[in-house]
């Protein structure tokens, strides 16, 4: 049968204490509602479809573009009745399978297997997903005859003495045959201590049809558990940080404390990669071979190449890092960054839309924007490039060989020649010369008349750049 996911995600999490509605909630860097929509994905559905109540706008703006369907939830009259408000989309020869907006952590292999219990020959089976817990307090209990066939669901506070002593709980997810489903959800009443439509009541009408129950023991508790507090929240978040340093662990990775490590989107690593304590790792995260990340560091939509060392407490994003570099400590890459090989920033450096040469450094205390670094350059400490002037960006380009004196400004647009040097100290505002030493230094002046600058037009700002560029070798600057 082809499948149709209906996810729950009505509920407003007045527990949460908070404005955010509770599916909105972040876990890992991402709303719980947006982990179980991937995981859904994943699992090849015809359609996907959300019950929305609670803080219903903010909820479909936040997955505005995605490919899902929408279903209003008015009034919050038990789980039956929210997956009645989807059913009417659903066609009757499809199989549906009901997921929760606040139960993150379901795995999609897990899910498979329930998919494929239900999914049975004569169409005549209702799948379970339940749990084995020590303290099955809150959770439906799963009731089964003396030949372990499931015969009930009944909820907490409907349940006896003896019920509540059982310790297979109801995770709430299952799959059954649409038409099936509808049939039984149109059968549901509210008599019971909530007053609500329970969709567990579909499992005695099931039976009642002689359908097969199955019921499937989740392989993790994790996996089932849901978000109704902020406690319960952190509880996942450790859960999931866990799962993914044994991911990577598994894959050969050598992480110092799992428990320290954040991994909050895609990550492919290559062969003993090391990651220390604190690291984050956002985003799509590529490391190659033998490169190690330092303690406290931050990576969000990063590669980083082959035996690089990025030293303690740097952050960076959107960057691009080469093999063999050595970025850090306290350094920040910021989005269009990019180090060749065997390029060098040290500690308290910030690089934006700047491409570092191969075996080029910048060591200390510098800025470097909107530039282009040809190959062993040296950036001497303190220098910046002056890239903006309250309205415009502009390059800078340093060619080969160059070596900037510490405490330069290079204001752009500006080119310093290959093999050229500056004096320490320098502010330069025309471009200087290859293979020789320029440098500017000035008494203190104030001058009258000054104005800011105001928006160039692209016609001027490529003039202005053309103007900035160097002549060809061996033309006005003194070179054969």
């Amino acid at each position: 049968m082809k499948l149709s996911i209906v996810i729950l995600a009505a509920g407003q999490g007045k527990r949460m204490k908070s404005d955010l509605p509770k599916v909105l909630q972040p876990l890992a860097g991402k709303p719980l509602l947006q982990h179980v929509v991937d995981c859904a994905r994943s699992l090849g559905a015809a359609d996907v479809h959300v019950v929305y109540g609670h803080g219903g706008e903010r909820v479909r703006s936040t997955f505005e573009g995605q490919p899902l369907q929408w279903a209003l939830q008015a009034e919050q009259l038990g789980t039956g009745h929210a997956v009645m408000q989807a059913m009417p989309a659903v066609p009757d020869d499809h199989l549906v399978l009901v997921l929760y907006g606040d139960v993150p952590l379901v795995r999609a292999e897990t899910l498979r297997a329930l998919v494929a219990k239900a999914d049975a020959a004569d169409g005549k089976t209702l799948a379970l997903l339940s749990v084995m817990l020590d303290d099955p307090t809150g959770y439906g209990r799963v009731l089964r005859d003396n030949a372990g066939n499931v015969y009930r669901i009944v909820e907490q506070k409907d349940a006896s003495k003896k019920e509540l002593a059982v310790r297979e709980g109801n995770s709430g997810i299952l799959a059954a045959p649409a038409s099936a489903l509808k049939r039984w959800l149109s059968s549901l009443k509210n008599d019971n201590a909530q007053g609500e439509y329970y969709l567990t009541d579909i499992v005695g009408l099931a039976v009642r049809e002689t359908y097969k129950v199955e019921a499937i023991v989740a392989p993790t508790v994790a996996e089932v558990l849901g978000v109704n507090d902020k406690v319960q929240l952190a509880e996942l978040e450790a859960e999931y940080r866990k799962t993914r340093a044994r991911e990577l662990m598994l894959a050969g990775v050598t992480v110092v404390d799992p428990a320290r490590l954040d991994v909050r989107g895609e990550v492919d690593v290559g062969k003993d990669v090391v990651l220390d304590v604190n690291v984050v790792l956002e985003g799509r995260v590529t490391i190659g071979d033998r490169a190690r990340i330092g303690a406290g560091c931050v990576l969000r939509n990063v590669s980083v190449g082959a035996d690089t060392v990025i030293e303690p407490l740097c952050m960076l994003v959107d960057a691009v890092i080469g093999a063999e570099c050595n970025v850090g400590p306290f350094a920040r890459m910021r989005p269009g960054a990019k180090l060749e090989r065997g390029a060098h920033v040290g500690n308290f450096v910030e690089i934006k839309n700047t491409t570092l040469g191969e075996g080029s450094k910048a060591n200390h205390l510098t800025y470097l924007g909107d530039a282009v670094i040809g190959k062993k350059v040296n950036v001497g400490a303190g220098t910046i490039t002056c890239n903006y002037d309250g309205v415009n960006k502009w390059p800078t380009t340093i060619e080969d060989g160059a070596f900037i004196g510490s405490g330069t400004m290079l204001v752009a647009p500006i080119t310093i020649g290959a093999g050229g040097t500056t004096g320490a100290g320098s502010t330069l505002t025309k471009s200087a010369p290859r293979g020789q030493l320029t440098l500017e230094r000035s008494k203190q002046q104030t001058l009258s008349g000054w104005s800011r600058p105001t928006k160039a037009t692209p016609e001027e700002k490529a003039e202005r750049v053309q103007r900035s560029a160097l002549p060809p070798p061996g033309e006005g600057d003194g070179q054969n």
